[in-house]
């Protein structure tokens, strides 16, 4: 037997070290035999440094104890879990005002804006539909942003709207609003392409839960947006979706289309998701105001599934109030998604900031030595209305002890994505390189199942210790970018909800710069009310591209 076969069936992961050559690339062809598998010497090439990297990975995970009563966090249930939503207090006022002098500044209003102007009659849905529509017939090209235009739909939903409303009948914020969606959710008679050119025809005869709570709240499918191959980053089988602000940089993803089309005005929110970051980070990229909500928040059924365990359905806006209209309308379950329960959402009006518990991760934010930096600013203008701030370390160093991520989330895609990988689908994707799907499926085959099974038993222990912190405060803010650390790996993992906004801009890109608020399990309620609390004595998410005017 070989040294790679040793090293995966008899554990004997001593044998090598991140820069080890004693396992060959003629190792990893035999070895590949045994999983029914064959790559390409391309192939081969191109994961070998991966899979001595996980060998590594595992030999960190071999240093840690596991006691034998630490379960498999998996986050699957036989039965949904049901929670009284009766307690549920929501306070989603519209706001007053009038149509604008010029017809454009409409692509910026606020949802509760435009919702005054449809409930009071001062404009009719299908004419705001015709108005975002036209937009997007003139700039989604630009952004490269749109998979497919939804007019039949959108035309037929906002005819029912102006008819329901006449009739007296009004569903609430939502009714008559315009909207998109990332072309991962399914849609009876649309095609779902999931942004990868193997799938680019693909008819889904299902109707995503997120979708029927939007249609059954009187909003309004105008397109499908685009979203990197199969939910990674910003680059799709039709191009790269761009950076509203400058359009030489892409959006980042994979809710690429549906954050770029939101920032410039195309649409008044959109609906994307998330496993590793693809809410925040295009949102921090483009800046928009993206909530990826608590893991379970939100059925993802007829959705793409990506990775069981950390998929998360969540709204793109321009504002935290907005997020807070979309999510009360779309959260909950259909009992199709066996992760996903009822949960109550409270959001009202902070009447006294004094007695909010407001952490600040120190551990990250003193590594940001330049202190006219945005994230420092957002403190001192939560200081400047009363928010007692309390500086913690965010549990990172001796709780994230190895990759955990790495480990779970290119398992559950590769299995997600297993016909692809045996049958060279895979080959037919536009991105090819070290980074991309079709080389992290393959090296995902060198993954031992007991690792696995490991890995996500260690994330259990990670469950504990992060929320024993988080649950001490109302949120904790950390930065976004850079020295953030391991914040959007661990939350994910831990399901914790964030919401994530912008501060101002890069002196150097001039493109947006963030900050993310981390709160408790199922309370996205508080997090974005102090988000809306931040954005009431700021202007930045009232900011938006001049070029999309």
């Amino acid at each position: 037997m070989n040294k790679f076969i040793l090293v995966l069936f008899l554990g004997c992961f001593g044998l090598a070290k991140a820069q080890d050559t004693a396992i060959t690339k003629a190792d990893i062809k035999s070895a590949a035999k045994l999983f029914d598998i064959q790559f390409t010497q391309k192939e081969i090439d191109t994961l070998y440094s991966d899979v001595i990297d996980n060998i590594a990975n595992y030999k960190a995970m071999h240093s840690l104890s596991l006691p034998n009563s630490v379960g498999l966090s998996t986050w699957q249930l036989a039965t949904p879990i049901p929670v009284n939503r009766k307690n549920a207090n929501v306070n989603l006022p519209l706001t007053k005002i009038e149509l604008p002098k010029n017809k454009n500044d409409l692509a910026f209003y606020d949802i509760s804006e435009l919702a005054y102007l449809i409930k009071n009659k001062k404009i009719t849905s299908l004419a705001l539909t015709q108005f975002f529509i036209d937009r997007i017939k003139k700039y989604g090209d630009t952004l490269e942003c749109v998979i497919s235009l939804q007019e039949e739909i959108a035309y037929a939903q906002a005819k029912k709207a102006d008819e329901e409303l006449a009739q007296g009948k009004y569903r609430g914020l939502l009714h008559g609003i315009p909207y998109g969606l990332k072309d991962l959710f399914a849609v009876k008679g649309t095609k779902t392409t999931w942004g990868a050119a193997p799938y680019k025809n693909q008819i889904i005869d299902e109707d995503a839960f997120v979708y029927t709570q939007l249609r059954n709240a009187g909003a309004v499918l105008v397109a499908k947006f685009t979203l990197g191959a199969l939910a990674m980053g910003d680059y799709w089988y039709g191009g790269r979706t761009k950076n509203p602000w400058n359009l030489k940089y892409g959006s980042s993803g994979s809710s690429a289309g549906s954050t770029s089309a939101t920032v410039a005005g195309l649409v008044p929110f959109a609906i994307g998701t998330e496993t590793y970051g693809s809410i925040v980070s295009p949102s921090t990229q483009c800046g928009a105001t993206g909530l990826r909500p608590t893991f379970g928040s939100i059925s993802r059924s007829g959705a793409m599934a990506l990775s069981y365990s950390l998929d998360k359905v969540g709204p793109i806006c321009r504002s935290a109030n907005d997020a807070a209209i979309v999510f009360n309308y779309i959260h909950g379950t259909d009992g199709k998604d066996l992760s996903a329960f009822n949960t109550p959402f409270n959001y009202q009006p902070i009447k006294d900031v004094k007695k909010l518990r407001v952490a600040y991760a120190k551990n990250y934010f003193d590594k940001i030595k330049d202190t006219s930096r945005s994230e420092w600013k957002v403190l001192a203008s939560l200081k400047k209305i009363g928010v007692e701030l309390i500086p913690v370390d965010f549990p990172d160093s001796g709780v994230y002890n190895f990759n955990i991520m790495d480990v779970v989330i290119g398992v559950e895609c590769g299995a997600q994505f297993d016909e692809m990988t045996r049958l060279n689908i895979d080959d037919e994707l536009t991105r090819q390189t070290k980074y991309d799907w079709p080389n992290q499926f393959r090296t995902a085959r060198f993954v031992p199942a007991i690792e696995y099974i490991n890995a996500q038993r260690h994330r259990t222990i990670l469950m504990q210790k992060v929320n024993d912190v988080i649950k001490k405060y109302d949120v904790i803010i950390c930065p976004s970018r850079g020295p953030a650390g391991n914040q959007t790996a661990i939350t994910n993992l831990t399901g914790h909800p964030v919401v994530c906004m912008p501060t101002g801009f890069d002196s150097k890109s001039d493109l947006p710069t963030g900050i993310t608020f981390v709160g408790n399990l199922y309370d996205e309620g508080t997090i974005l009310q102090i988000a809306k609390l931040y954005q009431d004595n700021s202007n930045w998410n009232k900011k938006h591209p001049t070029l999309f005017n």
